[in-house]
């Protein structure tokens, strides 16, 4: 049997030739897609982006990559791609309206480990909550409470609500109030609070701290003393000022 009658030879509807140009196409795209993924990967690494961006747009690319992949070999093997590409289009409309919010996530984690509001180790305060950032996924955002308790807030919901971080700077605020009789001159009980803060282990001499007289109550003066901590120190300066 000659090569041109073994070519036009079928299997159902599909000829031997179309099986042999869409296995070589297969190969030919399984190549490029392993040249193009590893200069992706060199490209990203040399990048300043997020090293889980950098996963996450890999895994999207080699998606993407498969796609197409498949697209082209069914289309090398005769059968036409149109009704294909029209299953792709039902299906990926369907997980769409299906996983919208997942998607929000996803979305909302790219937006948070793109532009860097907080990073692991953060101490933040959003949507209510705050606590030490544990773990940032594309879907979630794991936070540490103070009190020991693991909340995780969806990455659509974090994204869109006001956040405060309180350890960008890397140092913290620590602030004790401190009641006074009415007959105890203003200057001196602020001295006698600054010298407190002298004697307090963790405490940051700049800013420098600071003591204001914030309200009268019935039978006391309040005063209020501001001073900063380093961020790793801010929970063990609070608790030594206050004793």
């Amino acid at each position: 049997m000659t090569f041109s009658k073994l070519a036009n030879t079928t299997i159902g509807s599909i000829s031997l030739g179309k099986l042999f140009s869409a296995a070589v196409a297969l190969l030919v795209c399984l190549i490029v897609i392993r040249i193009v993924m590893r200069l992706t990967s060199r490209l990203l690494k040399n990048s300043k982006l997020d090293p889980q961006v950098q996963k996450y747009a890999l895994s999207g690319l080699k998606l993407l990559a498969y796609i197409i992949t498949a697209i082209i070999v069914v289309e090398s093997s005769g059968i036409p791609s149109s009704s294909l590409v029209a299953l792709l289009s039902v299906g990926s409309l369907g997980v769409t309206l299906a996983a919208e919010d997942i998607l929000g996530n996803v979305a909302g984690g790219l937006v948070i480990l793109s532009s860097r509001p907080f990073t692991l180790g953060d101490y933040i305060e959003a949507s209510g909550t705050s606590g030490t950032v544990q773990e940032i996924t594309l879907n979630h955002t794991k936070l540490l409470t103070p009190d020991g308790l693991t909340v995780m807030l969806p990455n659509k919901a974090l994204s869109a609500a006001q956040m405060t971080n309180y350890t960008a700077l890397g140092r913290r605020r620590v602030m004790q109030k401190v009641g006074a009789s009415y007959d105890a001159p203003t200057e001196t009980v602020k001295q006698a609070c600054l010298r407190a803060v002298e004697m307090t282990d963790k405490i940051l001499d700049e800013p420098a701290p600071c003591v204001y007289l914030t309200s009268y109550g019935s039978s006391a003066i309040e005063y209020t003393v501001y001073c900063w901590a380093a961020a790793a120190d801010h929970w063990s300066a609070q608790i030594s000022l206050g004793e």
